[in-house]
This record gives C-alpha cells, sequence and structure tokens, in this order.
C-alpha cells in the first residue's frame, strides 16, 4: 500500500465517493457498474476500493454489481486483486482486466454497463490524458460519474472542461493536490448535480495528511489551502469577487452554482463567504434585507466597481 501522501490522499477520496456512490447508485438500479484503470502502478488504491463493497452485502443481494480494474501488468495488482476476491460479497462480481486506460470501452461493453450506473476513477497520471472514446464510454452510464487524475499541467493545456462536457458531463470541477514531491489534477465529472455536491463533501472530508494540501486551479493568487472541514475562505473571497466583476451581478444561486463547479469550495461555502462581503460592506443585495435566498442578487459595492 502506497505510502506516497498524495496516493493516500486519493484512496480516501475514491473510498468515500464510493461509500457514497454505491447505495444512491443500487437504489436507483438493479445494476451498476464500477470501473478503475490505471496508466501506471495503482499504489494500493484499487483493492481498498474493492473493499469498500463489503459494507453494502445486504444492498448489493438480488443485483448485478460489476467492478472492473485495468491496469498494466503487474503482480503485485493481480496479488492483492486475488486477496481481496474471499472478501467480496455474493451480488459483486470483481474483474482484472489488463491494458490500462485504452481498455476501458471495450470493458464497459463487455460489462453491459451502457444505460445503468457507472462510477469511473481513471488514473491516468504517468501516461496521456483519456481519449474521447474512454470519456464516450463512461458518459454511457445513467447516471454516470468519472474521477480523472492527471499530471498538471492539465492535458497539457487542452480544453478538458470542453471534452467532458462534449461528451455528456457537463459538471465539471477540480483540485490540484500538491505536495512537496509533486503534484496531481483531480478532475470530477457528472451530470447529476447531488453528486457534484457529494464529491465536494468528500473532498473536505478526508483526514488531513502531512504534507499534502490543495489548490484552486482557478485561484490567481495559487493559495495553497490545508485539508479541512472550514477550509480558509481567501481564495473564494477573491474568486467571487472577481465573478461579479465580470459578469456585474449575480444571483445567490448562480454564484453557488459558480463556486461548486469552477472552485474547490462547496456550494455552502458560497453562502458563508457572501454573508461576510455583505457585512464587510464589500458587495450589495437586491432586496436589500431579508434571508439571503437563491433568487437575492448580489453586486459589487459602488466603491469596488471599475
Amino acid at each position: 500500500m502506497s505510502t506516497d501522501p498524495i496516493g493516500v490522499v486519493k484512496r480516501e477520496l475514491l473510498v468515500r465517493q464510493l461509500d457514497s456512490w454505491t447505495p444512491a447508485a443500487l437504489h436507483r438500479s438493479r445494476r451498476a457498474t464500477f470501473v478503475q484503470a490505471y496508466a501506471g502502478v495503482d499504489g494500493g488504491v484499487a483493492d481498498a476500493a474493492l473493499r469498500v463493497f463489503g459494507e453494502f452485502a445486504d444492498l448489493l443481494r438480488g443485483r448485478r454489481t460489476t467492478a472492473l480494474t485495468l491496469g498494466p501488468d503487474d503482480p503485485d495488482l493481480a496479488a492483492r486483486h486475488a486477496a481481496a476476491q474471499p472478501e467480496l460479497p455474493a451480488g459483486l462480481t470483481a474483474h482484472l482486466v489488463p491494458g490500462g486506460v485504452d481498455r476501458l470501452p471495450v470493458a464497459l461493453r463487455a460489462a453491459t454497463a451502457n444505460g445503468a450506473p457507472v462510477l469511473a476513477w481513471v488514473d491516468a497520471t504517468g501516461g496521456p490524458g483519456p481519449a474521447a472514446e474512454v470519456l464516450a464510454a463512461v458518459a454511457g452510464g445513467r447516471p454516470a460519474e468519472l474521477l480523472l487524475v492527471l499530471d498538471p499541467p492539465v492535458w497539457s493545456g487542452t480544453d478538458y472542461r470542453h471534452r467532458l462536457t462534449g461528451a455528456g458531463l457537463p459538471l465539471v470541477t477540480e483540485v490540484e493536490l500538491v505536495a512537496e514531491a509533486g503534484a496531481e489534477v483531480l478532475v470530477f465529472g457528472t451530470a447529476a448535480g447531488k453528486r457534484l455536491d457529494a464529491f465536494k463533501n468528500a473532498l473536505w472530508a478526508v483526514d488531513e495528511y502531512a504534507g499534502v494540501r490543495y489548490r484552486d486551479p482557478g485561484d490567481p493568487a495559487g493559495h495553497l489551502l490545508d485539508i479541512s472541514l472550514n477550509p480558509h475562505p481567501g481564495p473564494l473571497r477573491r474568486e467571487l469577487l472577481a465573478r461579479l466583476g465580470s459578469v456585474g451581478a449575480a444571483t445567490v444561486t448562480e454564484l453557488r452554482q459558480f463556486t461548486a463547479e469552477r472552485t474547490v469550495y462547496r456550494a455552502a461555502d458560497a453562502s458563508r463567504v457572501l454573508t461576510a462581503l455583505l457585512s464587510a460592506g464589500l458587495v450589495r443585495r437586491e432586496p436589500e434585507s431579508g434571508r439571503l435566498a437563491g433568487d437575492v442578487t448580489i453586486t459589487v459595492a459602488p466603491s469596488l466597481s471599475p
């Protein structure tokens, strides 16, 4: 199992996402597919993910759930996959498929995953970004969600957000995991707002590991954030003011959605920061009194306007 701090954070993020995805998927459908694909060494993530399903033995009974693990020919991965098999509950079928990320479309077709819930974890670090066929295969899930790990800069500067949206995953967010030894970018895409919220909640609920912090790729200052249930609001404060400066005015609902998709923060964090900005006189609201509801319009205070 990996002792790399970023690897530990990735493992916990995937475990937490599976914890919320599995019951949601199986209450929705009688079949579901989890697929994890690795361009290189998995770092102990793969078997940890498989063991999550042991918590849902009762829910899996009578349903058809498939867990696919794709990776290069690695005796250690094969041994850990085999060791996890006796612990897996009835109702879960787990396969180890050689070949890595590019084999994901073939594996999903073989599992007849299309049209039912799909959660994909694609760790492309050490390799190129996934091809369009890989994204389209994941997006064939109903619903589908993708956690994609990449080396920075993301896809060597290509428009990953446009690619995911074009594939059918229009709600996209990203976070950079930063440690002393380097950094990796985690991108999340889905078509379901509740699943975006679940990812953001998992992001800030992981244990704080020494040396690993988050960076919001949209923050011009590049401020590093400690992992915390109550993250430092500075970058979000700057990003909301910049957003209001560019659009002129926005409703609370629009700013919450902007926060969920375009920053590392949760939608609920936007409401807290807006309340602080109002108290400081940096923004104004219409109507001027009452609850800070979704239809309240926010503008930059005149003294701060260009």
